[in-house]
């Protein structure tokens, strides 16, 4: 009897292998059929990914609002309806922005770019008479100075920078996202998600309580809440301060007069999402800039004002608004948004350094509970 059971098993294994063959087959050769199929499963999810990734930026503000509103303990209506009330609060916010931007700062920024085209060639003429004027000594008169300014005359903004195929793009991109049907949807997902996300929360906890082991539950639970934890603090925190420090460049700018102060102010917010890299890559591009259009003495003082701004940015306003959930060293900033615009562009540059905080803190646990 137990032979027979052996060579049952036996035969059981060697038929589960040859299935399992026979499935990766058909699996990479139709593996077409397969990318096309899941590529539409994604285009028919993508309002509830959207509606997911709207609820969780709002997630933290609507959350605070909700406190705020709980306090207003002598109005019930409000302290009763305090979740609700935070979100509808929020959304009205959020609106008023998006208004704001489509109605002042987008179509400015749009002519800003538009002139900066158009006029490139005189500011670049301009600034090879100001660079001839001054003294042999100076460093500006450089070989490698010159050498620079000299490639940068070879560029065809016009190419790069086609203003008509910017608007097709963007008209292309706002009909690919903003569908009547998918926006509502969205919108509808993240309330919904917001609004109930308690109850959803302890249906999660509940169905991994009854699929995994106290012990390994626990485990889950732990880094889970810790993951979460980092991954909210630092994409609403990155985006909020890449907002405030826009804002105030771009006003900082504007006071001292640097033409496109929004444009710069604007592309100096978007890349400070990036850790490190993204600052730099955007202070340097707005000096080369300021240097075509306002003269070498406007571009030395804008870069000590926004210099200035991103060491305040960088040790108050930054750590104020994420925390110090993300305490990991320059260096492993530095590694995780290498390798992650290494293979994934822009999005693995801005994920990286919250994906590597959970790592480091997966392998500091682990190193702590092997040495204990």
């Amino acid at each position: 009897m137990q032979e027979k059971k052996r060579g049952f098993s036996k035969w059981f294994y060697w038929f589960m292998l040859g299935v399992a063959i026979i499935a990766v087959y058909k699996l990479l050769d139709n593996i077409g059929s397969i990318t096309t199929w899941l590529g539409g499963l994604f285009n028919i999810l993508m309002p509830f990914i959207i509606g997911l990734l709207i609820a969780y930026l709002f997630y933290i503000p609507c959350r605070g609002v909700e406190r705020w509103y709980r306090k207003a303990k002598k109005i019930k209506f409000i302290s009763k309806k305090a979740r609700i009330l935070s979100i509808i609060t929020v959304y009205i916010i959020a609106i008023l922005i998006v208004v704001i931007a489509l109605t002042f700062v987008i179509p400015n920024i749009l002519r800003s770019i538009t002139d900066f085209v158009n006029n490139f060639g005189n500011y670049y003429n301009n600034t090879i008479q100001a660079l001839e004027n001054l003294p042999e000594d100076s460093i500006f008169k450089s070989e490698t100075f010159m050498n620079l300014i000299g490639k940068l005359s070879t560029i065809d903004l016009n190419q790069f920078l086609n203003v008509e195929s910017l608007v097709q793009y963007a008209k292309g991109a706002i009909s690919a996202v903003t569908g009547i049907f998918d926006v509502f949807v969205s919108f509808i997902v993240s309330v919904y998600l917001l609004a109930e996300r308690r109850q959803i929360l302890n249906f999660l906890k509940r169905f991994a309580n009854a699929v995994f082991a106290k012990d390994t539950y626990t485990m889950v639970s732990r880094y889970f809440n810790k993951s979460n934890e980092v991954f909210f603090k630092f994409i609403s925190g990155q985006v909020l301060d890449a907002v405030v420090v826009g804002i105030l460049t771009s006003i900082a700018m504007s006071i001292i007069g640097v033409k496109y102060s929004i444009l710069l102010g604007f592309m100096i917010g978007l890349f400070n999402l990036i850790p490190y890299f993204g600052a730099i890559v955007a202070v340097t591009m707005a000096i080369i800039i300021t240097i075509f259009t306002g003269g070498i003495g406007q571009a030395l003082l804008m870069a000590v004002i926004i210099i200035i701004l991103q060491q305040i940015d960088a040790n108050i306003i930054n750590p104020k608004i994420i925390g110090n959930s993300l305490s990991i060293s320059p260096l492993l900033v530095i590694f995780s948004v290498t390798v992650g615009g290494a293979y994934f562009g822009v999005l693995g540059m801005f994920l990286a350094v919250p994906i590597f905080t959970v790592i480091k803190l997966l392998i500091e646990e682990y190193v702590d509970y092997k040495n204990n």
